[in-house]
């Protein structure tokens, strides 16, 4: 039986309703939504906030969030499979969140900077090739289950 690591992933709108996406630091034309692993005891909702913290400086108190979706998964190829040794693949839980007024700007210059510039879409205008192969899936049915956007 595989082996998922927890994970969490913001899907922020903004006061237009356009969505936040950001691209890696070291993978050019690779877009995503911030997300990261959840520590050993820690609350989803907790490490929700220190994810968006640490990957795009927002603080706890300038979003809200609207909805949660989780038991999406993905199964890491053999390549990066041998990276994460503990775990074959991925459990990520989604929280649909909005900005709030007078919300700061997105800052990515972080003590361990992730993203080199991040980018506001409409959902609809994700692009499933910003994505490894192995994570489309996950993509697919989020922006369904969420944006009712068909990928």
């Amino acid at each position: 039986m595989a082996s998922y690591r927890s994970n969490v992933a913001a899907l922020i709108l903004n006061r237009k309703g356009k969505l936040l996406v950001c691209e890696r630091i070291h993978s050019k034309g690779a877009w995503q939504f911030p997300q990261g692993g959840v520590d050993e005891g820690e609350k989803l909702i907790k490490a929700l906030a220190r994810e968006v913290k640490e990957e795009i400086g927002l603080p706890w108190n300038s979003y809200k969030v609207l909805e949660k979706r989780g038991g999406y998964t993905y199964l890491y190829p053999d390549q990066v499979k041998k990276q994460k040794r503990y775990f074959d693949g991925q459990e990520q839980t989604y929280y649909l969140c909005r900005l709030k007024k007078g919300a700061p700007d997105i800052n990515l210059d972080q003590k361990s900077p992730e993203f080199m510039c991040y980018k506001w879409i409409l959902p609809e205008k994700f692009k499933l090739k910003w994505l490894p192969e192995f994570k489309r899936q996950v993509y697919r049915a989020v922006m369904l289950d969420f944006f009712d956007v068909r990928l």
